[in-house]
Parts: C-alpha cells; structure tokens; sequence
C-alpha cells in the first residue's frame, strides 16, 4: 500500500490531467486546495472521480445533469462550490 503523500501526489498529476482545460482547472485546484488536508473518505471520493468518463463529472460538477447519488459527498459539495465561484469570476472580469 503507497503511503498517503504518493497517493496525494497521483491524484493531483491525474487532476490536473483530465483531457480539457476547463476540466483541468476545476479538478486540479480542487486537488492543490484540499487533498493535503483531506480524511480518507474524501480521497476515496475524490479518487472514485477521477475514475470516472471526463465529461460526466464535469457536468455533474456544473449542474447540467444531476450527480448520481453514489457520487454525492462532501467533495462534490465542494467541487460544485468551486465551479461557481469560478464561474461567478468569470462572468464579472
């Protein structure tokens, strides 16, 4: 079993390598804000992510289509947060 900083390490390359930009930013931040700090559950969470199709996630994260219900958590929560608070920048620059 890799020690938890590896495991940080893999899953921040992997997000920031998701196959679009704006994929990209949303995960990899997320990644570079919160993995150093988070339990196990949301690293498992936010690895099962990571497992998944690009463009489900990312449409789950911007709301154009509902978050299966074994994908809600608090990474989720705070993926979709993120998103609009990116987006909210956006729309005022």
């Amino acid at each position: 079993m890799q020690d938890r900083e590896t495991r940080i390490k893999q899953l921040r390359y992997r997000a920031w390598r998701r196959g679009f930009r704006e994929h990209d930013f949303l995960m990899g931040t997320f990644a570079d804000q919160h993995l150093a700090t988070a339990s196990e559950a949301d690293l498992g969470a936010f690895e099962a992510l990571l497992d998944q199709a690009d463009w489900d996630v990312y449409y789950w994260i911007v709301g154009q289509v509902p978050v299966p219900d074994r994908f809600q958590s608090p990474v989720m929560d705070r993926l979709q947060a993120l998103s609009f608070t990116v987006e909210t920048i956006r729309q005022t620059s």
